[in-house]
C-alpha cells in the first residue's frame, strides 16, 4: 500500500478522486519495493480572474505524483515521494502559489509500526475527517504536506498524536517549513460503539513564536480548538455530518475567542431511478465584531481541504462566513455521477472581511463595516465518470453571482469557472493480484 493511500484515516464527506488504482507488475523489482504514480490534468477557464471584469484566462494544470515504499523490514516502511506541477497558460500575476512547484520532494517519512501501534516521522500527509479544519487540499496542484512526527495508537477505533509544521510552497526553489514545530493535535477515531458512525474529537494547538496583534504589538501565539465530528448513515438512505469547534487562546496581548461548525443531512433513494441523495447544508464560521478591541473574533480554519465547501469556484474560506446550501447527487449510469448544487453566501459579521479559500483577505471591511452582509449566490453542476476503472474524467461549471457587499467594493464581476480534467494512477510491484 502507498504513503497516498495508507495514511488514510476516514473520509466523511469530502469529494473524493474515484476510479482504481491500477495495479502493474514488473519482474525486477525486489518484494520489499513498490513504486506508484498519480498523473493528472485539468483544464480551467475563469471568465473574470482576479475579480477582474473580462480578465478570462484559460489555462492548463499539469501534476506528476511518483513515490517510492520500501519495507525492508516487518517493522520499519519507509516513503519517498516527488512532485512536478505546473500551469502552463496561466499568468505569473494571476497564479497563486499552489499552482507551480518544479520537481520537488512532496513526502519522506519512515514508519515505525507493532501490532496497533504506530510512529511516523518526516514530511507526511495530515487528513481527518470531511477536511474541513486539517487536510491537504487536493484539488489545489500543489497540495499541503506536513513535517513533523505522528503516533497511533488502535486500529478501528484509534488516537493520534502529532507535533508538526506545515510545508511552504517555492515554486523555484526547495519547499520547507518555518523553524521549529508550530501546529500540534491529538483525534481520536472512534467506528465501533455505534453502528454506521464516525465519530472524532479533536483539540488542534498553533504555537507560533512571533505575531503581531491588532495593536500592533508583538509576541507569541497560542490558539487551541477543541471540537468533534460526527458522520452517520441511517437504515443505509439518511445521512448526516454535524461538526463543532471552538477557538481559545492569545495573540500577543489579544484574545482569541471564535467558534464555526457546519451541519449536513440528506436522504438518498435507492429505489428510484438514478440513485438520487438530497442534501441541505449550513455552515458557520464567527467573525471579528470589533466590540473589544483586544479581541479576536474571526474563526482560524486552520489547514483545511477547502475545494467546494463554498461553491465550486473556491472563492472563499470557512472565516467570517455563513452559508445554506442545497444538493442533489445523481447516478446514471454505474460509473457515472452528478451533483447540482446552490449556494447562498454571507459574512457572520459585517466588521469583518470577507476571506478567501486560503485564508487570506479578499475584501476588507470599510470602517464602520458593510452595508450588507450578502456575499453572493452560486450554481454549479459537475460530474465524474470513471473510463476503464483506471481513468477518471472530471467536468464541471460553477457561476457565482455576487452579491451587494461584493458589488459595493469593487469585487462585483461575476464568475464563470469551467474545468475538464483526467487522473489516472497506477502501482507497480513484483506481482500483484489481479484487479
Amino acid at each position: 500500500m502507498s504513503g497516498e493511500d495508507k495514511r488514510v484515516v476516514t473520509y466523511l464527506d469530502y469529494p473524493q478522486i474515484q476510479g482504481k488504482v491500477q495495479p502493474l507488475q514488473w519482474s525486477p523489482l525486489p518484494k520489499w519495493m513498490t513504486l506508484d504514480m498519480q498523473l493528472r490534468g485539468r483544464m480551467e477557464s475563469q471568465s473574470s480572474d482576479d475579480y477582474i471584469s473580462g480578465n478570462q484566462q484559460v489555462y492548463f494544470l499539469t501534476r506528476v505524483w511518483g513515490g517510492l515504499e520500501v519495507r525492508p523490514t516487518p517493522w520499519l516502511t519507509g516513503y519517498i515521494q516527488f512532485m512536478d506541477v505546473h500551469a502552463p497558460g496561466e499568468p505569473a500575476k494571476y497564479a497563486s502559489p499552489n499552482m507551480r512547484d518544479t520537481f520537488d520532494l512532496r513526502q519522506a517519512f519512515l514508519e515505525f509500526h507493532k501490532k496497533s501501534v504506530a510512529i511516523f516521522a518526516g514530511r507526511q500527509e495530515l487528513r481527518y475527517g470531511s477536511e474541513r479544519l486539517v487536510g491537504i487540499s487536493d484539488w489545489t496542484n500543489v497540495s499541503r504536506t506536513f513535517d513533523g512526527f505522528l503516533g497511533r495508537i488502535g486500529t478501528k477505533n484509534r488516537v493520534d498524536f502529532f507535533g508538526s509544521s506545515v510545508v511552504t510552497v517555492h515554486p523555484t526553489s526547495l519547499d520547507k517549513h518555518g523553524a521549529g514545530l508550530t501546529f500540534f493535535g491529538a483525534v481520536g477515531t472512534i467506528t465501533t460503539p455505534v453502528p454506521h458512525t464516525v465519530i472524532q474529537p479533536f483539540v488542534y494547538v498553533k504555537a507560533f513564536p512571533r505575531v503581531e496583534s491588532q495593536q500592533k504589538l508583538y509576541g507569541t501565539e497560542t490558539e487551541v480548538t477543541p471540537g468533534a465530528e460526527v458522520s452517520s448513515t441511517i437504515a443505509g438512505a439518511f445521512y448526516f455530518d454535524v461538526l463543532g469547534a471552538l477557538q481559545r487562546g492569545s495573540y500577543s496581548n489579544d484574545s482569541i475567542r471564535s467558534a464555526a461548525g457546519y451541519a449536513k443531512a440528506g436522504y438518498t433513494s435507492q429505489k428510484i431511478y438514478w440513485k438520487p441523495r438530497l442534501l441541505g447544508e449550513y455552515d458557520y464560521a464567527s467573525g471579528n465584531p470589533h466590540t473589544d478591541p483586544q479581541r479576536i473574533g474571526t474563526f482560524d480554519q486552520q489547514y483545511p481541504s477547502n475545494h467546494n465547501a463554498f461553491g465550486l469556484t473556491d472563492l472563499f474560506g470557512f472565516q467570517n462566513i455563513k452559508e445554506e446550501r442545497a444538493n442533489l447527487d445523481l447516478t446514471p449510469a454505474k460509473h457515472l455521477t452528478v451533483l447540482l448544487q446552490e449556494e447562498s453566501l454571507q459574512v457572520s459579521s459585517t466588521t469583518d472581511n470577507v476571506y478567501s479559500g486560503s485564508g487570506t483577505t479578499t475584501v476588507t471591511a470599510p470602517a464602520g463595516g458593510f452595508r450588507s452582509d450578502d456575499i453572493g449566490h452560486e450554481f454549479d453542476a459537475s460530474g465524474k465518470y470513471v473510463i476503464h476503472q483506471y481513468l477518471v474524467l472530471n467536468a464541471g461549471v460553477g457561476h457565482f453571482s455576487p452579491g451587494t457587499l461584493m458589488r459595493e467594493n469593487a469585487h462585483g464581476a461575476p464568475l464563470t469557472l469551467v474545468y475538464l480534467g483526467l487522473t489516472y494512477r497506477f502501482k507497480v510491484n513484483q506481482s500483484n493480484p489481479a484487479p
